[in-house]
């Protein structure tokens, strides 16, 4: 009998670690999928989230390595799981701040801004869901899960980054995304200004000539072929940035 209440206890024991160590591997998958694209959309329900993150917790359990259930454990596997999801996030937010630079380009800014899930004009809108469909087609979110289990390799349980070398990584990420959103707004940008230029010479020669009543269509119009145009170059150098943020999504971090 005794021996029984011992097995019984050493169960309980094990499992109540197993219980304590999914509550952290859920928090960092957790953290994960709050920013995940695709799956951390605001137009995405509570629940599918939720349920998202509870079966992905238990793809990453068995990779996890046991740890005790303590505050600076927790703040670990949150930090882990959110550079995670920011590194992904972030070139969301470098296309959706391309498609504000070409929408204000092209005087489009203003125009079906309330479209879509989220304010932002309807450049940004479209670039945005053509970005989420192409990464869910290349396979972004098994890849997700397969880096959430990658990631115990790099942060074990309870192991948080350097605060120094967390701030670079973040810091390189976010230049890294500007560059980006700079460099696809670019065309946008240049062909408006020259638009503009051309515009001013033609004012400046016939003062009388309203210019603005037939240069604004006609920008908007130049604009919407060049976006016409432009749009697959735009994804696929997104889409590349893209599997490179997928194959080293913690690099600069031990």
């Amino acid at each position: 009998m005794n021996d029984l209440v011992a097995q019984l206890a050493q169960l309980a024991g094990m499992a109540e670690q197993g219980l304590w160590l999914a509550a952290l591997v859920f928090l960092r998958v957790g953290a994960a999928v709050a920013l995940l694209p695709a799956l951390g959309e605001q137009a995405v329900p509570q629940r599918v989230k939720l349920t998202a993150a509870l079966a992905l917790t238990l793809i990453v359990l068995p990779a996890a390595p046991a740890a005790d259930f303590t505050l600076g454990a927790v703040l670990a596997e949150v930090i882990a799981g959110l550079a995670l999801g920011l590194g992904l996030r972030l070139l969301i937010l470098g296309l959706q701040t391309a498609g504000v630079l070409a929408a204000q380009s092209i005087s489009l800014s203003q125009m079906f801004g309330a479209v879509g899930p989220e304010p932002q004009p309807i450049v940004a809108n479209l670039l945005t869901l053509a970005a989420l469909a192409l990464f869910v087609l290349m396979g972004g979110l098994p890849r997700a899960a397969e880096l959430l289990v990658i990631s115990y390799q790099i942060l074990p349980t309870g192991q948080s980054p350097d605060p120094g070398m967390l701030a670079d990584w973040g810091l390189a990420r976010v230049i890294q995304v500007f560059s980006l959103a700079f460099s696809l707004a670019a065309p946008f940008v240049l062909a408006a200004l020259l638009y503009n230029l051309a515009l001013g010479a033609i004012n400046r020669a016939m003062p009388a000539l309203m210019v603005s009543f037939i240069g604004a269509p006609a920008l908007t119009l130049g604009g919407l072929g060049l976006l016409a145009l432009t749009a697959p170059l735009l994804l696929e150098l997104w889409r590349q940035a893209m599997q490179a943020a997928l194959a080293a999504p913690y690099g600069g971090l031990p």
